[in-house]
């Protein structure tokens, strides 16, 4: 029993030196010191010894068993660090390589050139306001005078929800609005988008962008307005940028102004993108005409002022340099990429 007993113990020794894994170690725990192992047999073998053998054998038996334990133990925490450390090579991190670039998004071209007009109007003293998009026909031609049967609605082709609700056609709606609330002085810039039912080409959408301005306070007069504008184009264009007026009409302003500026792609010379004439048109203006006044609660005989409308998109593709303004709304990221900042 006893040459069994050692016989046994070196074998288990010997095997468990080439052990390498934690499922080798826990199938050797099970062949030695398992309910059916080779240890737990020799105790159950112990029935046919002679009793006053019994004790001594036992104890023998046990020792083995516990060195066997606390050899596997041993063993164990030799494999786990064994592949902690192989793990950790594998995960090792050179702390002084440069980190990888992640990519990141930029503004809308449309975005850009808002957020410049904006600083550019505030720098200036503007408020900057906004207006609902679903508006109602008092506000969108009525206060503006522009009532039912005033040609200049010929001019826009407006989607109607009801008979009184539309999508707005200029965000100039949203100053008929500020007139009522505010009381002068009032200077204020109302960006946002406009419908109308137009057809998509290079040059128009249904859906584009307007900045409307508003100044009123008393002696306001056209020589404030030119030197608004010119600021602006100067700000946005470069301190070379000409600019001229030109006489217009809207129902809203009087006199009115179409407001032109040297083409950015020529210098004036005339080119492609200005058709020949050296300039490109930019916004409209004018002085706010009396009757919009009083319909905004404000008397025109102490107070006057005036506004104007800049097409955000046709401001974008210009200062660009953009030859169709679908680009602008066609999510192209090879197109978007080049304005990234």
């Amino acid at each position: 029993m006893k040459e069994q007993l050692e016989g046994l113990r070196v074998q288990a020794l010997e095997e468990l030196k080439t052990l390498e894994s934690p499922k080798e170690l826990e199938d050797f725990r099970v062949r030695y010191m398992g309910k059916k192992g080779s240890v737990t047999g020799l105790l159950r073998g112990m029935g046919a010894l002679p009793a006053e053998e019994r004790p001594v054998m036992g104890q023998m038996v046990n020792q083995l068993r516990q060195e066997l334990e606390d050899a596997v133990t041993e063993k164990s925490q030799a494999v786990q660090a064994a592949l902690q450390k192989e793990q950790l090579a594998k995960e090792k991190l050179d702390v002084t390589m440069p980190g990888k670039k992640t990519a990141s998004g930029g503004l809308h071209p449309l975005n850009v050139v808002l957020d410049d007009i904006i600083d550019i109007f505030q720098s200036m003293g503007f408020d900057v306001i906004d207006g609902p998009e679903v508006e109602t026909d008092y506000y969108c031609f009525q206060a503006l005078n522009v009532p039912e049967d005033h040609p200049a609605r010929d001019m826009q082709d407006t989607f109607y929800l009801t008979d009184n609700l539309l999508l707005r056609t200029q965000t100039s709606a949203a100053q008929a609005r500020t007139m009522e609330t505010a009381k002068p002085p009032i200077r204020v810039i109302c960006p946002g988008r406009v419908y109308r039912a137009d057809e998509v080409d290079a040059t128009h959408s249904p859906v584009f962008h307007q900045i409307e301005g508003l100044v009123i306070d008393k002696g306001v007069t056209m020589c404030d307005l030119k030197g608004v504008l010119e600021q602006f184009a100067h700000e946005i264009y470069g301190e070379d940028t000409q600019i001229r007026f030109r006489p217009s009409f809207f129902p809203f302003t009087e006199p009115s102004v179409e407001v032109d500026v040297t083409c950015s792609a020529c210098g004036g010379k005339g080119c492609r993108v200005c058709k020949g004439a050296g300039w490109i048109e930019i916004l409209g203006a004018g002085m706010v005409h009396p009757r919009v006044l009083e319909m905004g609660g404000i008397d025109p005989e102490e107070y006057s002022g005036f506004a104007f409308g800049i097409g955000l998109d046709r401001l974008t593709t210009t200062r660009y340099k953009i030859s169709d303004i679908r680009l602008l709304f066609e999510n192209d990221l090879r197109f978007l990429e080049q304005f990234d900042r």
